[in-house]
This record gives structure tokens, C-alpha cells and sequence, in this order.
């Protein structure tokens, strides 16, 4: 999708590009979120911490880190349920030979919602006296911006040319 909100249907096709658009979202977001491990990890203090966390509220769709990062989770798990349900079946009907790339991402799926949940826990014990937090709020942010963005990578490459063969999806 461009900047203008229309999805760039060029090479790809719509279904890839609009796949596409999602993840650069995401990992916009995870961009940001990781500059804030940093920060944390380096002792900035919470209100610090905290005013960058509004400012990715009001400034970014996904990610909300102590107060909102409820919601950034519940959009991560919305769009793995609509790849489960939707996109994933018809690819597998489309291209068999995936059959094992969707069993792998669908593990995948699994695993970024259990540290989504991690993360989700972790942001809400940050305190300012309390280097533990901190440090527990760091591994659970890497640990998911690391495999997250492998995931998506993952996907893009492994269904991309399939999706890009794609104008809809039949259910």
C-alpha cells in the first residue's frame, strides 16, 4: 500500500503488497520499540520512557508499550488469525507444495503469540527502582523484534511468489 493508501498492486499483486504494507507497519513499530529497549536497558528514566510510549500511541497504529501494548498485541494476533484462517487454507490449495512452509509459519504464529503474551506481562512490572524490569523488559522486547522479523521475512519470501499468482482468496 502507498502513502496515499492505495495498495501498490505492481509486481507483487494485491495480495502480496497488501501483506507487505501490514509487515512494514509491524516492523516500523519494532523499530521503535527496540530504540526504547535500548533506552531502558541503559537506565533512562520512566517518564522518560513513558512519553515515548504516548508518543507511539498517538503517532504509530501497532505498537504500545506499558499502557497500550495490549492493543498492539491484539493487532499482531488479528492479523496471525486472519492468515490462519484465511490465507493460509488457500494457499495451500493454491500451491500443495507449501504444505510444510504453512505448517512452519503456523508454528511461528504460535510462538510470536506466546512472547507477545511475555511482552504484554514484562511491560506492565517496569518500574523506575527496579533493574530486574528493566532487564526482563529488554530479552522479552529483543526476543520478539528478533523473531518476529524473521517470521515475516520468512513469509514474504517462502509465499510471495505464490500470493503474487493470486488476485483473491477462495474459501
Amino acid at each position: 500500500m502507498t502513502e496515499t493508501g492505495h495498495v501498490d498492486e505492481g509486481v507483487d499483486g494485491p495480495l502480496l503488497a497488501e501483506l507487505k504494507w501490514v509487515h512494514d507497519m509491524i516492523r516500523a513499530d519494532l523499530r521503535s520499540v527496540r530504540g526504547l529497549a535500548e533506552q531502558a536497558a541503559a537506565g533512562a528514566p520512566v517518564d522518560e520512557i513513558g512519553a515515548a510510549v504516548r508518543a507511539l500511541r498517538t503517532g504509530g497504529p501497532l505498537w504500545q508499550l506499558k499502557v497500550n501494548c495490549l492493543r498492539y498485541c491484539r493487532v499482531v494476533h488479528h492479523h496471525h488469525s486472519l492468515e490462519s484462517s484465511a490465507l493460509f487454507p488457500a494457499l495451500r490449495r493454491a500451491d500443495p507444495g507449501l504444505s510444510d512452509t504453512v505448517d512452519r509459519l503456523e508454528a511461528d504464529h504460535r510462538k510470536v503469540a506466546d512472547l507477545l503474551d511475555r511482552t504484554e506481562a514484562v511491560t506492565g512490572r517496569l518500574t523506575e527502582e527496579s533493574a530486574a524490569s528493566r532487564r526482563d523488559l529488554v530479552e522479552a522486547l529483543t526476543e520478539l523484534s528478533d523473531h518476529l522479523l524473521a517470521h515475516l521475512d520468512f513469509e514474504e519470501q517462502a509465499i510471495g511468489p505464490t500470493l503474487s499468482r493470486l488476485h483473491t482468496l477462495s474459501f
